[in-house]
C-alpha cells in the first residue's frame, strides 16, 4: 500500500504536522489510537520524506518535521544574529549535558567554582536545560537536564551524539587547561569552548 493511501501512516502524518512540539510515540498514539503501529508509521514517514525540502528527524524519543538543513538559509528573512556564552555557561551546559541529570552543587563540584543562578536562567532560557526534578538526597536539591531543544539546536539525535574528548582535540577546541579539567573529570568527553545562541530576528 502506497504511504498516500494509508489511513495509519496519514493519521500519524497528521498529529506530528499539527502539533506545536516534538512527540513521543506515545504522545502521537494518544492522538491516533492504540490500534495504530505508530513506530512503524514513523519509520514509512522518515524514509518517505527522506531527501525532500521538509524531514522527519527524531531528537530524543521526540519527532517532529522540520526544514532540510540543507535549505533553511531559504527562510531566514533577516541575518542572524548571535551572542556568545560566558565561559561558565559553555562549562555548565557541557557539565549537564555529558553527566545529567545533575544538581547545581555536582556542577559546582565539577567546574571547582560557584556558579550563579543567572547562568542556569540564561541556559534555561535558551530552552536547552530544565530543571529533571529533586534527588533523592537530604535537601532534595534540584537536578538539570537538557531539552529536545538542546539536541535541535546543535543538530544531534542524542546525547550518544555529543563529541567525545578526542574529537573536540582534533578540533582544536580544547586549550590546555581544558585538556587537563577534561582528563580528571570528564572520563573521555568535554565540553565545546565556543558555543553560540543564534537570535533570529524573523
Amino acid at each position: 500500500m502506497m504511504i498516500e493511501h494509508d489511513p495509519d501512516v496519514r493519521a500519524v502524518e497528521a498529529a506530528l504536522f499539527a502539533a506545536e512540539h516534538p512527540m513521543t510515540v506515545d504522545q502521537i498514539r494518544a492522538y491516533v489510537g492504540d490500534s495504530v503501529d505508530v513506530t512503524t508509521a514513523l519509520a514509512r514517514l522518515a524514509e518517505h520524506y527522506d531527501g525532500r525540502g521538509i524531514e522527519l528527524v527524531q531528537r530524543g524519543k521526540s519527532w517532529h518535521f522540520q526544514t532540510a538543513a540543507d535549505l533553511a538559509y531559504l527562510l531566514r528573512r533577516e541575518r542572524e544574529e548571535t551572542r556568545k556564552l560566558s565561559r561558565a555557561a559553555v562549562e555548565t551546559l557541557s557539565i549537564i549535558a555529558y553527566h545529567e541529570p545533575v544538581s547545581r552543587a555536582e556542577i559546582e563540584a565539577i567546574r571547582g567554582v560557584q556558579i550563579s543562578k543567572g547562568t542556569l536562567d540564561v541556559l534555561m532560557e535558551a530552552g536547552w536545560v530544565r530543571p529533571a526534578g529533586r534527588r533523592e538526597v537530604p535537601g532534595r536539591p534540584l537536578i538539570y537536564a537538557t531539552t529536545p531543544g538542546f539536541l535541535t539546536h546543535f543538530g544531534l539525535a542524542s546525547r550518544k551524539d555529543l563529541p567525545g574528548i578526542a574529537d573536540l582535540k582534533a578540533a582544536g577546541l580544547l586549550d590546555p587547561i581544558d585538556m587537563a579539567l577534561g582528563d580528571m573529570q570528564f572520563d573521555g568527553q568535554e565540553s565545546d569552548s565556543e558555543l553560540e545562541i543564534g537570535d533570529s530576528n524573523d
